[in-house]
């Protein structure tokens, strides 16, 4: 016998299972059975790749497959591994748990598995599953969104915060008395201006969000969308934010929308982040540390097809 032909075997095994890219996947395929195009929507990649992927994983007996009609749907049934897979996948699963890229992946699954129980609607369902389709192709997909904005107090104040080319001002400005457009980059304010020409009741400042150009208590509510992961001392913006908000009639509020944590470090070099994303517990803490009285955070859904990380609202209530 060969030096080292005993060991072959399992290092064959442990050679499958050295791609990320298929721990991932085995993650994945264990909570939930898809087909290659679902997965790729999960894992953020393209559907060759996913397929070359997967016929190693089935073809080492990892996952199993099963038809129906013109798919493929793919499965990891830990219970039904032999005993020293099963010890492996275990091991290896338990050494993933925490991983950014693992949540990010676990949120794009739920996606996924909510748009497939649409289709199913749309197809199974006759009134009900019609009725979605009917009325985008009535009314658009835009006035929902819209429309929630009349729950917006028509007689506040609202800040803007980085608010870029304002893209969130413009959506604000016919609901609300007055909005304050903040951003610290000129040409992103001059932008903006751009867009919102006209809006008398729209009035634009520069500044950083550590350091606002409002007075203490002066706006009933604040927005700062895709910012924080920019700054250095977030809990010093996060402090600004509480100053500037009032507590007379309903008291304040503060929207912050950003990344979940993630892996994605390139985005540092690319785009100036400071923060991969932020863990939603260590933000609200951040807020009640900053006077907050009681913060709610809620996922939001990008589409399975977004290629960034997965976002969330936090709103925090002065």
């Amino acid at each position: 016998m060969k030096p080292g032909a005993a060991l072959s075997p399992i290092i064959e095994r442990i050679a499958v299972l050295s791609e990320p890219a298929r721990l991932r996947a085995l993650c994945v395929l264990e909570a939930a059975e898809l087909s290659v195009g679902e997965l790729s929507k999960v894992l953020q990649a393209p559907q060759s790749t996913v397929s070359r992927h997967l016929k190693l994983l089935s073809g080492a007996g990892w996952v199993q497959s099963r038809s129906e009609r013109t798919a493929t749907y793919y499965r990891l049934v830990a219970s039904e591994l032999n005993n020293q897979d099963r010890e492996l996948w275990l091991l290896l699963r338990s050494q993933m748990a925490d991983g950014g890229e693992i949540a990010a992946d676990e949120r794009r699954l739920a996606e996924v598995l909510a748009e497939r129980q649409t289709d199913s609607l749309t197809f199974f369902g006759r009134v009900a599953g019609q009725w979605d389709a009917v009325r985008g192709e009535l009314f658009g997909d835009r006035f929902t969104s819209e429309a929630l904005l009349g729950l917006i107090q028509p007689d506040w104040t609202i800040a803007d915060i980085g608010s870029g080319t304002g893209n969130i001002a413009e959506l604000l400005a016919p609901v609300a008395a007055q909005v304050v457009s903040i951003d610290q980059s000129g040409p992103m304010l001059d932008a903006a201006q751009r867009r919102l020409a006209g809006r008398e009741h729209v009035r634009f400042a520069c500044g950083a969000v550590e350091s606002l150009p409002l007075e203490d208590a002066s706006v009933d509510a604040a927005v700062c969308a895709l910012v924080l992961h920019h700054v250095e001392d977030v809990a010093l913006a996060v402090r600004e934010l509480h100053r500037v908000l009032r507590t007379d009639r309903r008291g304040g509020c503060a929207l912050i929308i950003d990344m979940y944590a993630h892996e994605q470090v390139a985005f540092r070099h690319e785009m100036g982040h400071r923060h991969l994303g932020f863990e939603p517990t260590a933000l609200e803490q951040c807020v009640c540390e900053a006077g907050f009285d009681r913060s709610r955070v809620l996922p939001l859904s990008c589409g399975s097809d977004a290629k960034g990380p997965g976002l969330f609202a936090l709103t925090a209530w002065k």
